[in-house]
This record gives C-alpha cells, sequence and structure tokens, in this order.
C-alpha cells in the first residue's frame, strides 16, 4: 500500500517544511508555503530505480572524448543569434522569461516561423488554442491577409509532460517550444501545475530530453513582480541558457539580455522594436536611441554605456527644480537610485553645486536600464547643466566613472565606446585621463583628457573654458 504524507514547499524558494508556516524562514515571504500530498511506495531492494539522461554512464579517459565543436542552427533573426552566442546549439535548452504582455510569445512564434522553413518545429501551449496560435502567426507573417504558412510548424495544446513527450516521439522535432513551463505537469505528482515540485522535476525532464535527444527545448517562464522566474531558483541552474526580454509595455522598444550562457558570452543583448507586424530587429540601436534627441538642451547629455560585447550610446536627462517640501526628492528612471545619491553628494562637496534645496530627476530615454559605472560622468554633466541652465556640447559623448573624491576613473573597453560613437557621427569625447600611455585611441574623433569631475564639467559645458586637449594624429 502507497504510504501518503503531506508537506508544505514555500513557492519562492523551494523550501520544504513539515509543518504550516505563515512565513517562509529562508526567503522571507507571507503565505507562500503551499500544501502538497505525496504517495510513497514501497521499493524492493532488487528493484533499482534508474534516472538520468540515458540510463546507464560510463567513465573514460578525456583524450577520447570527441573534442569537435558541433555546428549551431543558424537561426535567420540576428538579434537573437547574437544573444544566444551565434545560433541555437543542438542539444540545448533555453529559458526565455519577462514580464506578461512583454512580448515572450510573439518573439518564440517568430522564430519558430522562420525557423521552420528548415526544420521540423513542435510548438507546444498550455495557454493559448491552436487557432488562436494561427491567428497571432497570421498577423505576424509579412505576407498579408492569405500567407502561406511552413508545413514543418506543428502545433499542439497540451499540458501533460507525458503526452508531450509520446508527440516528440512521433513528429521527431528539431526544436521543441514549451509555453509556458508554469502550466506543464507530470500525473505522477499530485501537486498542481506551476508549484515548485511541478516545475522542477518538468524542467529536469525536458533538460534529459534535450541531453539524451538532441533536440533544442525553448521554455518560456513567467516572471514574479520581484522580477525574477516564477519557481525557484534552481530552475535557471538546469537550463543552459537564461534569457529576459525587458523593456517598458508602454515604451516600443524591447532588450532580449542574456544572463546566463553555457555555449556563448553573459549580458549579450539584442534590441527589438515591437510594431503591428510583431518585434523587429534594430541593427543599430544607438541611432534609434537618440532619433529624438533635442540638441543644445540644458540637462541631456550623452553616454556610452557597454551591454556585453556591444556599446550603446544613450542620452540621459537630468533635471533639478526647488523642493517645496522639507527634503528634497532624488527621482531615478533607469539609473540606481544609490548611485544618484553618490554623484549628487560628490557634486555638492567637490564641485561647489548646492543641491540641498533642489529636487533631481534623471531619466535614461527609451526605457533603458543603466547600471554601470561608465555613465556617472554624463549623469554628474546632466545634473550640472540642469542647474546651470548651460547646455552640453552637442558633437561630445561623456565616459567616465566618478570617485568620492571628485576624480574620474577609466573603464573597461573604452577603444570600442569610442569607435561606436565616432561612428555615429560625435566629433569629441570627454575621458579621464590616462595613467598609461600608449593607447590606441580611434583616429576620427577628438579626445579630451580630464583629471577631476569639475575639469569633466569645464570641459563639457559651451562657452565655458576647457582644459588642454590632446588631438590624436
Amino acid at each position: 500500500m502507497a504510504k501518503t504524507q503531506t508537506r508544505y514547499v514555500c513557492q519562492q524558494c523551494g523550501r520544504v517544511s513539515a509543518t504550516y508556516m505563515g512565513k517562509c524562514p529562508q526567503c522571507g515571504e507571507f503565505e507562500s508555503l503551499v500544501e502538497e500530498v505525496i504517495h510513497q511506495e514501497k521499493v524492493s531492494k532488487k528493484k533499482a530505480v534508474v534516472r538520468g539522461l540515458t540510463g546507464r554512464s560510463e567513465p573514460q579517459p578525456i583524450n577520447q572524448v570527441g573534442g569537435d565543436g558541433e555546428d549551431r542552427i543558424h537561426l535567420p533573426i540576428g538579434e537573437f543569434a547574437r544573444v544566444l552566442g551565434g545560433g541555437i546549439v543542438p542539444g540545448s535548452i533555453v529559458l526565455v522569461g519577462g514580464d506578461p504582455g512583454i512580448g515572450k510569445s510573439t518573439l518564440m512564434l517568430q522564430m519558430t516561423l522562420k525557423m521552420a522553413d528548415t526544420h521540423k518545429v513542435l510548438y507546444v501551449s498550455g495557454e493559448e488554442s491552436e487557432r488562436q496560435i494561427k491567428m497571432r502567426a497570421v498577423r505576424l507573417s509579412v505576407n498579408g491577409n492569405n500567407p502561406k504558412l511552413p508545413d514543418n510548424l506543428l502545433l499542439v495544446t497540451e499540458t501533460n509532460l507525458e503526452t508531450i513527450f509520446n508527440h516528440v516521439r512521433q513528429t521527431a522535432p528539431t526544436l521543441l517550444i514549451i509555453d509556458s513551463i508554469q502550466t506543464m505537469y507530470l500525473s505522477e505528482m499530485d501537486s498542481s501545475a506551476g508549484s515548485v515540485s511541478q516545475v522542477r522535476e518538468c524542467s529536469s525532464q525536458l533538460r534529459e530530453l534535450a541531453k539524451s535527444s538532441g533536440i533544442s527545448v525553448f521554455i518560456i517562464g513567467h516572471v514574479t513582480k520581484e522580477g525574477t522566474i516564477a519557481g525557484p531558483r534552481v530552475l535557471e541552474h538546469i537550463v543552459d541558457t537564461v534569457l529576459y526580454l525587458e523593456g517598458d509595455r508602454f515604451q516600443a522598444y524591447r532588450l532580449l539580455r542574456s544572463v546566463k550562457n553555457r555555449f556563448g558570452a553573459t549580458a549579450e543583448v539584442g534590441v527589438f522594436e515591437m510594431k503591428e507586424t510583431g518585434l523587429t530587429e534594430v541593427t543599430n540601436p544607438s541611432e534609434a536611441f537618440l532619433a529624438e534627441r533635442m540638441v543644445n538642451a540644458p540637462g541631456s547629455a550623452i553616454a556610452v554605456t557597454m551591454e556585453g560585447t556591444r556599446p550603446l550610446l544613450v542620452e540621459i536627462q537630468g533635471l533639478t527644480s526647488p523642493t517645496q517640501f522639507g527634503n528634497a526628492r532624488r527621482t531615478p528612471n533607469g539609473v540606481d537610485f544609490n548611485r544618484l545619491l553618490l554623484i549628487s553628494a560628490v557634486l555638492t562637496r567637490r564641485v561647489g553645486i548646492k543641491l540641498g534645496e533642489q529636487d533631481i530627476f534623471v531619466n535614461v530615454v527609451s526605457g533603458l536600464k543603466v547600471d554601470e559605472p561608465a555613465a556617472d560622468l554624463a549623469i554628474a554633466a546632466a545634473i550640472a547643466s540642469s542647474w546651470r541652465d548651460v547646455p552640453i556640447r552637442a558633437e561630445a559623448v561623456l565616459i567616465g566613472e566618478v570617485g568620492l573624491a571628485g576624480e574620474l576613473r577609466m573603464p573597461s573597453q573604452m577603444k570600442n565606446r569610442l569607435q561606436e560613437a565616432a561612428k555615429l557621427g560625435f566629433k569629441s569625447a570627454i575621458v579621464p585621463k590616462t595613467i598609461r600611455k600608449g593607447n590606441d585611441w580611434p583616429k576620427n574623433i577628438e579626445i579630451i583628457e580630464a583629471r577631476s569631475l569639475q575639469n569633466a564639467l569645464d570641459a563639457a559645458f559651451i562657452g565655458k573654458v576647457q582644459p588642454k586637449k590632446r588631438k590624436v594624429a
């Protein structure tokens, strides 16, 4: 007879407790423990349960293991291929997360429509019917109201993972799309779909399917209000690649960011624009982000940030206004709040700009988020420009990290940043004064070196006395 046992599992961190508690001791979430019933069957000592990728394994010397790199599957969407590291690796499992309505299913359906021209694709949905998916595919097609959809794209609405595996054995696809992992369940488990146990076990079996058969699996995962994939963090450790589709729902641009990638560089980013026909690639995102820039407007500065190996030019806007309350406000949009406090304190103490009675607002245009310290100089210049009501030179970019003593520090990959700025037509760049000589700067942009934040601001403002310039021949 099967023995029944009751346990409580936290839906945020996966902690298992024998009794119910209102607050999880591990992650601190309230009302996150859900009751689960487990049926334990007695297994004889002679009968062993076989788990794993193949059911059997045998150690072998490393010099006998094949070392030839396997060719990636060509992905027609260039921005998507960039984030994955150049294409789809056969037998890989990729997790795609994002906020509701951000465009995860749209992006995956666009990818399958293009991949189905040369490969067989099985699209499994637990949220939409086949008819609804076809309606969306017709809308995303570029061939009008009567498009010719590929025959190699197979649709099925199913949530039982055992049944899905039967479909996979019958169709033998190259790509398998699961939309979404929170709707899948295993009948051998008593917990409901979307619980920690179901999400973890379903993902583990999908990983075993990918590694043993060579099928590339893409899993769509919902994101919680904290911005993480719903379910335990172990879900991100199971998969090979974790991608996040980010962006403001009220903005047109979407960023596909790589957080983890076993087959390529991490922190890569692909830029898309949401249109009526779906997500379209933005091959030159810096030009698109600066298209609506107002030249010679006070409080506007251009920063060059690195997203993985790609430099991006973004406009940072600053605004200061006399406070109407006792305490001045600091309102960042797209930059770190603590970083804004640090820069404001340096401007007040080291530069002499009195911001104690000023409300400060900082905004990164197009809904982007800038986390790296290389944008400190542009943020400080935007705030100072608004306070002095003096515009910053329109043809200059500002790159540098601001220290507590008011000094400027050199960020990494400076050459790539300067080359991107020169390609977009900027004539000069204000950078920290380098200690190591002999840097191979680009020859088509003027380099203005500044030791301190005060020197950089004097060089940036129109009509101000500028420090000594160093022109590169």
